[in-house]
This record gives C-alpha cells, structure tokens and sequence, in this order.
C-alpha cells in the first residue's frame, strides 16, 4: 500500500468591510485574533506551512471574494484537518468574545496536489 501523502492546502482569506469599519482598537483585537488563528493552523498535527502571500499592498479595500487579500499555503495530513483550519475562523474570539473572527474575514481552502514536472 502506499503511503498517504498531504493534501497541499491553498487558504484563501478575504478581508471584510467589517474590519475596515472597526475604529482603532477593534482593529487591533482583529489582529490579534487573525495571527491566534493563523499560528492556530501551524500548530494543527501534521500541518506543514510552506508559504504565505500578501495582496493588501496591490489590493485596496474589502474582498468579499477572489482575488483574496492574503493567502497561506501549507501541506495537511487529510481533509479533517483542512476543515478544523478553517472551523478557526468561525471559533476565534476577538476582543472580550462578543464577535468571532467569521464578522472580520472570510477563508476559503483550495485543496489539490503538489505540481511534479517531469523531466
């Protein structure tokens, strides 16, 4: 039998209007809870990061879908994985709890393989 290989895992996240309402120390609770959430993903068993990619200074405003506003690219150990990823996103509190992270931004995970060209 083979040996199961990882799911190469592109997540796509969307910055939402609601960040961009968010007076000064709201933004900075938002903050806080996207990097628990992105330190959150490396830390899922088996989750190996490969990369991550910032649109924010060629992208001006919300995104409410593609093109996203950064991405991370990481290698998972299966499917349960990727989804517990983006449960994140609707579980992390942000500030005192009233609001996840879910009213602030948007994920959306692209699951495929890695390209091997031949030589």
């Amino acid at each position: 039998m083979s040996e199961k290989k990882p799911l190469r895992t592109l997540f796509c996240f969307g910055i939402g209007q609601n960040f961009f309402n968010a007076d000064t120390a709201e933004a900075k609770d938002v903050w806080r809870a996207f990097s628990e959430m992105w330190n959150g993903i490396a830390g899922i068993p088996g989750a190996t990061i490969i990369g991550n990619l910032d649109d924010d200074q060629t992208m001006v405003g919300p995104s409410e879908s593609w093109p996203w506003t950064t991405y991370l690219m990481a290698d998972m150990p299966d499917y349960e994985a990727v989804v517990a990823a983006c449960n994140l996103v609707r579980t992390t509190p942000v500030g005192d709890g009233t609001y996840k992270l879910w009213k602030y931004c948007r994920i959306q995970a692209r699951i495929g393989r890695e390209l091997v060209v031949p030589a």
